[in-house]
């Protein structure tokens, strides 16, 4: 299990929760726009925190705290994921993950088995817009749909509670591309798009820029016309 970091305490990244986050290293996707750079393409730089360390400052946190959210990263690629989320669980948390959608099988077997309270699950773009949003190939994007696809009825059918999100990038989404990533989860309780924003850590920028509030609404309509339980986040 590669911890690479952990926020102890976030109000925001778990909805309804006073909660920590921690973040896996290691990802499937090479996103132009993702703001977590140091644990996709520089991980060997980052620091592996210790399991042990991480279980002990949750112990003391039992009672203060009531979530974890664990993301990454692609959190799905840890061997010792599962391990990990029943040690969790024993100390009477309740556990969001984040993931891609690319890993459904090890998604349906956390799901299946209680360990997942609430899933995260990012929508990148619409089908044809998947290439070029995760910064994969087009043989290797064509390969992966059959599983997002999967994971999206995974967790429509199996998570307690969950959502889907997508990540608005100027030079990347358009209407067409948010209408088609509607379409992908169509029937979904909860949708949100957020806005990208450069962190200074992001992977590739060039060319990437936010949308204004004006275009962040006519996106929102858009989106409201396949799936009318999108909401815009993060946004005043």
């Amino acid at each position: 299990m590669i911890i690479s970091g952990i926020r102890k305490l976030t109000l925001l990244d778990y909805p309804g929760r006073t909660a920590c986050t921690i973040f896996t290293g290691g990802c499937n996707f090479r996103c132009p726009f993702c703001h977590n750079s140091p644990l996709v393409v520089h991980l060997s730089q980052e620091e592996n925190l210790d399991t042990a360390e991480i279980m002990g400052f949750l112990s003391k946190r039992a009672g203060l705290l009531d979530g974890v959210c664990i993301t990454g990263g692609e959190p799905l690629l840890q061997s010792g994921l599962e391990d990990f989320v029943r040690e969790v669980k024993k100390l009477g948390y309740s556990v969001k993950l984040d993931t891609n959608g690319c890993f459904p099988d090890e998604l349906s077997s956390l799901l299946e088995k209680g360990l997942i309270d609430y899933v995260a699950m990012d929508i990148k773009s619409d089908e044809a817009g998947y290439p070029r949003a995760c910064g994969i190939g087009e043989d290797a994007a064509r390969a992966v749909m059959p599983k997002i696809k999967k994971s999206i009825a995974t967790i429509m059918a199996l998570a307690p509670d969950y959502e889907f999100r997508t990540t608005l990038v100027g030079g990347i989404h358009d209407a067409g591309s948010v209408a088609g990533a509607c379409e992908l989860i169509k029937g979904a309780k909860k949708y949100f798009l957020q806005s990208y924003v450069d962190s200074g850590a992001v992977i590739s920028p060039e060319g990437l820029y936010s949308f204004s509030k004006q275009e962040l609404l006519g996106l929102l309509a858009v989106a409201k016309s396949v799936l009318p339980s999108a909401e815009l986040r993060g946004v005043d």
